[in-house]
């Protein structure tokens, strides 16, 4: 008896497919920002690949608002039945629920079936032209020098970006002040015109004002060099910053309790298409870094993720403005 009724939990998800998954209507993929940007352009290369595959139509819808957490509501709040997706980030995923919790009403680690990490774009320590300092060592005996007077960008506070930078403050024993911008186009302006010091950004939106030579690279925060500009230090390469592996993920997700059976034929599908040209490609073309997770190994790299990030906004101090 015991052994039927665990054959029938089993099968049970494998049912679910079998009455009609994905045949039945058109999969949703949730963007929680608006057309047009870099999580908008991943998310619909992959659902153009994945219709193909599953010979159904694959829409895209753009739920922008609060920093990703209007988009991630609505996915997690949406029927747990295959055809919802998100395509969500580190900032709303990982870090709003310890930056700005009044806003949060979603647990991610509870609400959401993780499927699989789209990309991943390393991050970027840049500097303007004129400061006194051409590798990060040299910033950070700068820095020491001068406690509290240098300063560095990011796109606003409690994105990965900041906590990035203020991991590398606390493991390189340095003091520069942050200074928050409401996007990244700005911040690369006010670098070149030596208006700001250092920023941290994504290697994606910045090489080609690196290899111009109109900005400074300092280092990137992945373990290894980054394929696309090989000449630049990664932050591991420092004593002090030995094992720093940081990146900007955008990730695929379905509402929690989502049958396990469509999960993993989604992750397989997004896996396959990672090691496409004209996706994993694409994505490479665009300077990202491709990380193919099954479900449980992308669930692990969350958890774990989540638990580094909490640590790293209490230590900080950093709060909700």
């Amino acid at each position: 008896m015991k052994r039927c009724l665990l054959l029938a939990a089993l099968l049970a998800p494998l049912a679910v497919m079998a009455q009609g998954w994905p045949t039945a209507k058109p999969i949703t993929v949730i963007v929680p920002f608006p057309p047009g940007g870099n999580v908008d352009f991943s998310a619909r290369v992959f659902a153009t690949r994945l219709g193909e595959r599953l010979k159904q139509s694959v829409v895209v819808e753009n739920v922008a608002g609060a920093g990703g957490i209007v988009g991630v509501q609505k996915a997690v709040q949406a029927p747990a039945d295959g055809y919802t997706l998100l395509v969500g980030v580190d900032s709303p995923i990982s870090i709003a629920r310890f930056v700005t919790s009044s806003a949060v009403r979603y647990d991610s680690l509870r609400d959401l079936a993780p499927i699989g990490m789209l990309n991943a774009a390393p991050m970027i320590i840049l500097a303007k032209p004129a400061l006194e300092a051409n590798s990060f060592a040299e910033f950070a005996k700068l820095a020491r020098a001068q406690p509290g007077k240098l300063n560095y960008a990011t796109s606003g506070v409690g994105t990965v970006l900041h906590l990035a930078m203020e991991r590398v403050k606390t493991l390189a024993g340095i003091d520069v002040v942050h200074v928050p911008y409401k996007g990244g186009a700005q911040i690369v302006s006010d670098l070149i015109g030596n208006q700001i010091d250092t920023a941290m950004l994504v290697t994606v939106a910045t090489l080609p004002q690196v290899k111009s030579g109109k900005i400074k690279a300092l280092a990137v925060t992945t373990a290894q060099r980054a394929p696309q500009a090989p000449e630049i230090p990664a932050l591991a390469e420092t004593p002090e910053l030995k094992g720093f592996d940081m990146v900007a993920w955008t990730g695929l997700f379905a509402p929690a309790k989502t049958p396990a059976a469509i999960v993993e034929r989604v992750n397989h599908e997004l896996n396959d298409a990672l090691a496409s040209p004209d996706v994993g490609g694409k994505f490479e073309e665009q300077g990202a870094v491709l990380r193919r997770y099954t479900p449980a190994e992308f669930a692990a790299y969350l958890r774990k993720e989540q638990a580094d990030y909490e640590a790293i906004v209490r230590a900080a101090g950093i709060k909700e403005q």
